[in-house]
């Protein structure tokens, strides 16, 4: 990892001279051939964010997570040792779902003893053991001792709970995720448990979305109303103040009202009523203790850090000590479904409840806002009308993400040919 202040004359990508400045090709993003090879070399081999500690609340607790793009449903859970594992959703005699709710196509989660195939009956132990066969006496040389389901390789970084689908993953969560976004392992996220979800499904290619977040370039033009009302330029220039890259994963920083010294003439009347607005509570939580990893460039004013967790997952972590993810699921070349969930500390009074709830309002407008260009964009794409498009030096990360992406292919690719020799 390196950290490179921006310098007084030159850009940001040439300090990253492999990513190159020529015009890109999104034919990665409209391809179902390509998407085709993703599921094989990305989402079934890289480590994925699937859930926070915090779904997993006391012993006996489960989730379940489907991830289309690895084709499987994964279950979480914390067993009697407090330990978290994680196991395919698949029962070991016929096939099935093991759990559901409702309705198989829906995730569910709850808490459990033993899981019990709504099929044929039989029943797992938290560990996965395989613990009842339903008529054990009709099978031949049956062994319940080989009979478990099929464990997934489970860790958990700074409480949050990442799954690996390759039966031999190429490396550790930790090593995974580099010094970069290792940094934060000492992050209060713990200490933030009052959370605010909301879910949508989008006709887009994922990265298209993920692009989205990628770039301040586009916020005067896109978010104009959203600047307060002395602020409404959508020819003003707004840009990060530090991009950074670690092996797949990426930052971005950008500046900040240094909590809430904005002018209030520049608000409006609601945040100032409130006390909140889209950078979160005025009246931040204080930590008593230096918060490691975060503004990683040394920004004077800082605001937000944005960490890109290769492949699907991104963190942004505001100045006033709260903490936003959102995660990206692949559904099929042109579909996905964005997951994001906003994290406070827990509210003491109504005026603090208040205050966190129109923060949560306040991004959701900005995601939605970013949403209602996904689908344009990706007609625009899939019209193949260009080639190629150019890149501006903000949306560095935009290039270094679609290089990561094409990168994952071809090793994965490179590696099964020379296996198959």
């Amino acid at each position: 990892m390196t950290s490179f202040p921006r310098p007084a004359e030159g850009t940001w990508t040439e300090h990253y001279s492999e990513l190159g400045t020529a015009p890109i090709s999104f034919q990665d993003s409209i391809s179902p051939e390509f998407y085709r090879r993703e599921q094989d070399a990305i989402f079934r081999q890289a480590w994925l964010n699937v859930g926070r500690i915090e779904d997993l609340p006391k012993k006996g607790s489960w989730f379940t997570k489907d991830i289309v793009a690895a084709r499987t449903s994964v279950i979480v859970t914390r067993g009697p040792d407090d330990s978290v594992k994680a196991f395919h959703n698949v029962c070991r005699h016929r096939g099935n779902k093991l759990v559901w709710d409702t309705k198989p196509t829906q995730e569910a989660q709850g808490f459990a003893r033993q899981f019990v195939c709504k099929y044929h009956g039989w029943r797992y132990g938290l560990d996965g053991s395989c613990t009842y066969v339903h008529q054990e006496n009709e099978f031949f040389d049956v062994d319940k001792d080989k009979l478990g389901l099929a464990e997934v390789q489970c860790e958990v970084f700074a409480g949050f709970i990442f799954v690996c689908l390759a039966r031999q993953p190429q490396q550790t969560l930790r090593d995974f995720l580099g010094p970069m976004v290792g940094a934060l392992e000492g992050y209060p996220f713990e200490l933030m448990t009052e959370r605010y979800s909301f879910r949508a499904e989008n006709n887009s290619n994922w990265k298209v979305f993920i692009d989205a977040f990628q770039e301040y370039y586009h916020v005067p033009p896109l978010h104009t109303y959203q600047l307060g009302p002395n602020n409404r330029d959508p020819n003003a220039e707004f840009e990060g103040a530090h991009y950074q890259l670690d092996g797949p994963h990426r930052v971005v920083t950008t500046s900040g009202s240094q909590k809430h010294k904005w002018p209030v003439e520049t608000m409006y009347p609601t945040e100032v009523l409130l006390r909140s607005g889209n950078m979160g509570p005025w009246d931040a939580t204080e930590f008593d203790s230096e918060l490691p990893g975060i503004n990683p460039g040394g920004v004077k004013r800082w605001g937000i850090d944005n960490f890109q967790i290769f492949p699907n997952l991104e963190v942004l972590i505001y100045e006033r000590n709260w903490y936003l993810s959102y995660r990206f699921w692949p559904t099929s070349h042109n579909t996905h479904v964005f997951e994001a969930d906003l994290w406070f500390t827990p509210a003491r009074t109504a005026r603090e409840r208040l205050a966190r709830e129109y923060a949560a309002i306040t991004v959701k407008e900005y995601a939605l806002q970013d949403a209602g260009t996904l689908d344009g964009t990706q007609l625009g794409l899939e019209s193949e009308a260009f080639d190629e498009y150019p890149l501006n030096d903000q949306e560095i990360l935009v290039r270094h993400f679609h290089k990561s992406v094409g990168d994952w292919v071809a090793a994965h690719e490179g590696t099964a040919a020379g296996a198959s020799r």
